[in-house]
């Protein structure tokens, strides 16, 4: 007897216990299920188009959905009946982006005008502060110490610059096409957000009823939880980006420089990107400073710092907080991976998809922690026995 049982207790504790041949099990696993998956992919086909047709107007609600929910909310609580109080902010919508639409839009039509008729200036402006620099004993010393020849590599930058815009030119048809699609979509949005907004509190009683019973009370921790982490960023992260928008548009104001409007409009759109959003912000207005004037560069320079300080010391942490808990350079490559991945709308949803991915995974290695008993200490186990 005693040989029969000492190989099943060797199996169980070099390969059953053993945590690394378990990930190897899983992974294998997962492999395979992809290599099935990948080999029947037309079957997906449908799918993926349906998806790709409703994913925009779902992210466009979705965004709005979380920013007027908490206002569809109160009203309620003061008695107003759920589509009523719908009723009363899409009118309230309506008049502000009326109002928008009168005041702003026409000062932002100007500037961008302005800023193309002017931009041949700019260019020369540039182009002769550059031969003002090529002409200087330090750039002399810096050419000859790296090899640089400035003839040429001005005729790279032409070049590119020439191919960039021809094949600007040649994708003027896909950009129509995508555009009508992003109109359409966002002429849908009203009508799912409406739906959303009334009848978003019975969402998770419809998901969980697919659930088994058992597993309903973990799967709505899940969902809780998820909730809190994509609402706290996407609240988190627009006012945040409304408020910088405010402040350089201000600071743009008091040192004068050209285009403040439509530059802290720039940067207030830019900034929904975290950490790669102020960088690419700071570009046009770097530009537009560079050929007004050295002083105004400073005077730009100064004001950015400013405000960042303002956004990152005060502004953030009383808005923000600690709600994801993702360290900075996890978000910057989570960032840069989504962005090689799926573009522009991958930058977008880089964050709030890395935090509901983060959610899942961590109630999942609970709950495997919890039933393999493969973390449990030789005490813990010793008394279970």
């Amino acid at each position: 007897m005693e040989p029969t049982r000492i190989w099943p207790d060797r199996f169980k504790r070099f390969f059953l216990n053993n945590k690394f041949v378990l990930l190897l099990f899983v992974l294998l696993l997962v492999g395979i299920n992809i290599l099935v998956l990948s080999k029947i992919s037309f079957v997906w086909h449908p799918v993926t188009v349906l998806i790709k047709t409703i994913i925009l107007p779902i992210i466009l609600s979705g965004i709005l959905f979380y920013l007027l929910n908490p206002l569809v909310n109160v009203m309620e609580k003061w008695r107003i009946k759920r589509g009523w109080s719908i009723l009363i902010l899409y009118l309230a919508i309506a008049g502000i982006l009326t109002v928008v639409v009168l005041a702003v839009i026409p000062v932002v039509r100007n500037q961008i005008m302005s800023l193309i008729i002017n931009f041949p200036v700019y260019s020369e402006n540039l182009r002769q502060q550059f031969e003002n620099l090529t002409g200087t004993e330090l750039y002399n010393q810096i050419q000859s110490t790296i090899n640089l020849n400035s003839e040429e590599w001005w005729g790279t930058v032409t070049q590119q610059a020439t191919d960039i815009l021809n094949t600007t030119w040649s994708k003027v048809g896909g950009f129509l096409g995508a555009f009508t699609e992003v109109v359409l979509s966002i002429i849908t949005v009203p009508f799912v957000l409406f739906y959303m907004l009334k009848d978003g509190k019975k969402l998770p009683e419809k998901l969980l009823s697919f659930l088994p019973t058992r597993s309903r009370t973990g799967a709505l921790h899940v969902l809780q939880d998820m909730n809190h982490q994509i609402s706290s960023f996407i609240r988190g992260q627009i006012i945040v980006s409304f408020c910088i928008g405010i402040l350089l548009y201000i600071g743009y104001m008091i040192i004068g420089l050209d285009y403040a409007l439509i530059l802290a409009i720039i940067a207030s759109f830019t900034n929904v990107v975290p950490y790669l959003g102020p960088a690419i912000a700071i570009t046009p207005a770097l530009i537009v400073a560079l050929v007004t004037s050295p002083i105004m560069l400073l005077k730009m320079v100064a004001v950015w710092t400013i405000v960042q300080l303002i956004e990152g010391k005060l502004i953030s942490p009383q808005i923000m907080g600690k709600t994801l808990k993702i360290h900075p350079i996890t978000i910057i490559f989570v960032i840069l991976t989504s962005g090689n991945l799926f573009g522009v709308v991958g930058v977008l949803l880089a964050v709030p998809g890395y935090a509901m991915l983060k959610v899942c995974a961590t109630h999942i290695f609970q709950w495997f922690k919890n039933t393999s008993g493969l973390y449990e200490s030789p005490v813990e186990h010793h008394e279970k026995v």
